[in-house]
C-alpha cells in the first residue's frame, strides 16, 4: 500500500474533467490518447544536445526542433547521431510498435532527459509538437525571450491519431494568398497535428495555378478588378477599370509549397473545380462553353452572377464547362496531366459542386448528347462528365475525388466523395463502398460567422466553436473503414487577407483537430475550452490572429404584448457574467448584470453588452441595435 500511495501522490493522470486540467497543467490540443503527469520537471539547458540518427527523413524534424529551441529560448542546439549525454533523444523504433502506427509517438519527459519514440519520422514530428505545447507560452515567440524558466513537466504520453486524413481547405481562388501566406497557414495547422492542406485553386474569381500548355488560364484567368466591401454585392466593373488584382502560383512555386508542406508532414490536395465554378477558365478559353457570347465574359470580381433564390441555383452568366464538347476533355487532360506531375498526393479533387444547369438546358449540343448517351436529365449529364473526368484522372495514376454532388445522376466506379451538404452524401457514398471525407457545413465551414452577425463579417450562417467541437466524422450505420477522416473548409469570398483567414480558422480549427485526432470518448467541451484559452496566450505571443467570438453572447428576442422586446442572452462558456446597458453608454461590471430575460425600455434604440470573468472584461463590447432584433422576429 505504501508504494501505491506514493504513486498516487507523484502521478496526476490527465483525465477529462475541467478541474483536473487546471490541476495537472497539461493543455495539449489535440488531446492525447493517454497522458500522465509526474512530480518534477525537465529544464531546458542552455546548450541542448539532440540525439537523432542521420537518416534524411529525420532532417525536417531536427531542423524544426533546432529552430524552435534556438529562437525564443536562445539555446545552442547541437544535433548528434550518437550522444549518450543528450538532453533530448529522437528514436525511430527498430521493432514496429503496432499500437501507435505511422503517425503516433511516445513521449517521456524526466528530470534529466526527454525521449520521443516513433515508428516513422511523422510520429517524431508530432511528438515534438506536443513537447512545444508543454513548454512555456513564450516558446511561440519569433524573438529571443529573457527571464523565462524553460521547464517541461515530467510526463509519459502515448498518442496516435484516430484518422489519417486531418485537413483544412484553404480557398486561394476567391482571393489570392501569396506563397509566404500559404506557408504561414501551414505553420499554424501543424501545431495541432493537421496533416492535409486542401488548396482550392480555381473558381469564377481566378485560376491560381500555372498550366504551361494553357497559358491564358493565368495570363487572363488569374486577374480581376479589386473591389472592397461585401463580396457578392459589388457593382459590375466598368470596362476601363484595371484588371490587375489577383495572381497565381508558378509551377516552381507549387513545387516549393509541396516541399515546404512535406517537411512538416503535410500533404497538399489540389482542387480544380469543374464543371461549374469555371468562369475563369471559360474567360481564358471561351470555346469550352456551351453558350454563345462566352467570349464577352470577364473574370468575376464579386458582382452578382448567380441566382441562389430557388431550390436549384441558376447562372446569370454561364460559368460551366460544356460536357458535350470534346475540346473540354482535351483541355481537362492537359490540366490534369500537369497537376498530377506537380502534386505527389494520390488524390486530385475535381470539384463538381453547385453546377448550374440552366444554360445546359438551352443547349442544342447538350440535347444531342442526352439522346446519344441516353441521359434522362441534367444530373445524368453531369454524371456523364464526372465519369469521363474520373477516367482522365485515373489515367495519370491518381484517384478521383469530388464534392457530394457527384453522387447525383450516378457515381463513378472508384470516386471518393467529400461530403459537405451535411453528412448524408457521405453516408450514401460509404454504403455504396466508396471512400469518404467528412467536411459538413453543419460543423466544419470556417467561413461561417462565429458569433452574432453584429460582430462578424456577414455571411448566411453561423457556426460557433462549441458546435464545431461536436463534429463526429463517423456516422452510425456505415463502415468506419471507409471514412478516411475529416476536414474544415475556409471559403474566402469574405476573407480578403491572411489575418482574417487566421481569425476565421482559429480556434475552430483546434476543435476540428481534436475531432479527427483524439479518441471520441475523450472529448469534453468544458475541458477542451480550458485548453483553448491557454492556446490563446500562445497565439498572442506568436502574433497569430484568432477570434474571441466564443465570449460573445447569443441574442434571442420575442415581442411583448406592448410591442417592446424581451431579450434572452446565452453564453457558450460557463462561469461568465454579462453586463448591459440600454442608455447608449458603455457598460462595465458596475452596470446591471444579466440574470434572466430582460425587457427593453419602450424608447430604447440600443443594447450594449460586455462579458466578464470575475473582475476582468473578457469579451468584446457588443452593440446590438434593437431594430436588428426587431427585424429577426417572424
Amino acid at each position: 500500500m505504501k508504494k501505491l500511495s506514493l504513486l498516487l501522490c507523484c502521478c496526476l493522470v490527465h483525465f477529462l474533467s475541467f478541474g483536473q486540467v487546471a490541476q495537472s497543467g497539461l493543455s495539449i490540443i489535440p488531446e492525447p490518447v493517454k497522458a500522465a503527469r509526474f512530480a518534477g520537471q525537465f529544464v531546458l539547458p542552455k546548450n541542448v544536445i539532440v540525439e537523432a540518427s542521420a537518416l534524411p527523413e529525420l532532417t525536417p524534424v531536427t531542423a524544426y526542433l533546432k529552430k524552435k529551441l534556438s529562437t525564443a529560448p536562445g539555446s545552442l542546439v547541437t544535433i548528434k547521431n550518437v550522444a549518450p549525454t543528450a538532453s533530448i533523444r529522437l528514436i525511430l523504433n527498430k521493432t514496429v510498435d503496432t499500437l501507435i502506427g505511422k503517425e503516433g509517438y511516445k513521449l517521456s519527459v524526466k528530470a534529466k532527459k526527454v525521449v520521443i519514440r516513433a515508428n516513422e519520422a511523422a510520429g517524431l514530428f508530432y511528438g515534438v509538437q506536443t513537447l512545444m505545447q508543454l513548454l512555456p507560452t513564450e516558446i511561440e515567440s519569433i524573438e529571443p525571450v529573457k527571464n523565462v524558466k524553460w521547464a517541461v513537466p515530467c510526463v509519459e504520453i502515448t498518442d496516435y491519431p484516430r484518422f489519417a486524413w486531418r485537413g483544412l481547405m484553404f480557398d486561394v481562388a476567391r482571393h489570392f494568398f501569396t506563397k509566404a501566406e500559404v506557408k504561414q497557414y501551414i505553420d499554424a495547422m501543424v501545431k495541432y497535428k493537421l496533416n492535409l492542406l486542401h488548396m482550392h485553386l480555381t473558381d469564377d474569381e481566378g485560376w491560381r495555378v500555372e498550366i504551361k500548355s494553357l497559358p491564358r488560364l493565368t495570363t487572363v484567368g488569374a486577374l480581376n478588378v479589386k473591389k472592397v466591401g461585401q463580396f457578392g454585392t459589388f457593382t459590375p466593373p466598368a470596362a476601363d477599370e484595371p484588371r490587375n488584382y489577383g495572381g497565381f502560383y508558378t509551377q516552381d512555386d507549387i513545387k516549393e509549397l509541396v516541399q515546404y508542406a512535406k517537411d512538416r508532414f503535410v500533404d497538399i490536395l489540389p482542387e480544380i473545380d469543374v464543371p461549374g465554378h469555371s468562369l475563369a477558365a471559360v474567360v481564358a478559353y471561351p470555346e469550352l462553353s456551351c453558350t454563345p457570347g462566352a467570349d464577352k465574359y470577364v473574370v468575376n470580381s464579386g458582382e452578382p452572377f448567380m441566382d441562389w433564390s430557388g431550390p436549384h441555383n441558376k447562372a446569370i452568366v454561364d460559368n460551366t464547362l460544356c460536357p458535350a464538347n470534346e475540346n473540354v476533355y482535351t483541355f481537362l487532360d492537359k490540366v490534369v496531366t500537369e497537376i498530377a506531375q506537380l502534386f505527389p498526393f494520390p488524390y486530385i479533387h475535381m470539384g463538381g459542386d453547385e453546377c448550374a444547369k440552366n444554360f445546359w438546358e438551352q443547349s442544342d449540343a447538350i440535347k444531342a448528347l442526352m439522346i446519344k448517351e441516353n441521359l434522362k436529365d441534367q444530373q445524368e449529364v453531369q454524371s456523364y462528365f464526372e465519369k469521363r473526368l474520373e477516367k482522365i484522372v485515373e489515367s495519370k495514376g491518381k484517384k478521383f475525388m469530388g464534392w457530394d454532388e457527384i453522387l447525383e445522376g450516378g457515381l463513378g466506379p472508384n470516386a471518393a466523395v467529400m461530403s459537405w451538404r451535411g453528412i448524408q452524401g457521405g453516408i450514401q457514398a460509404a454504403k455504396m463502398g466508396h471512400e469518404v471525407i467528412m467536411s459538413p457545413t453543419t460543423f466544419a465551414y470556417l467561413d461561417y460567422m462565429q458569433s452574432d452577425r453584429v460582430n462578424e463579417t456577414h455571411i448566411y450562417a453561423t457556426l460557433r466553436l462549441n458546435k464545431t467541437y461536436e463534429f463526429e466524422p463517423v456516422p452510425d450505420s456505415v463502415d468506419a473503414k471507409l471514412i478516411k477522416g475529416g476536414q474544415a473548409n475556409l471559403w474566402t469570398e469574405q476573407v480578403y487577407n491572411i489575418r482574417q483567414a487566421e481569425y476565421m480558422t482559429w480556434p475552430r480549427g483546434m476543435a476540428i483537430a481534436e475531432s479527427v485526432w483524439s479518441p471520441k470518448e475523450k472529448k469534453n467541451w468544458n475541458y477542451f475550452f480550458g485548453k483553448v484559452e491557454k492556446q490563446f496566450n500562445r497565439f498572442d505571443v506568436a502574433e497569430t490572429k484568432y477570434a474571441p467570438s466564443v465570449y460573445d453572447p447569443s441574442f434571442d428576442a420575442i415581442r411583448n404584448a406592448d410591442k417592446t422586446l424581451k431579450i434572452t442572452l446565452t453564453n457558450e462558456v460557463e462561469g461568465l457574467d454579462v453586463y448591459y446597458s440600454f442608455d447608449n453608454s458603455f457598460p462595465d461590471r458596475f452596470y446591471p448584470k444579466y440574470t434572466e430575460p430582460i425587457d427593453a425600455p419602450k424608447d430604447a434604440t440600443t443594447l450594449r453588452v460586455i462579458t466578464y470573468r470575475g473582475k476582468k472584461p473578457i469579451g468584446r463590447m457588443v452593440t446590438m441595435p434593437l431594430s436588428e432584433l426587431n427585424g429577426r422576429i417572424k
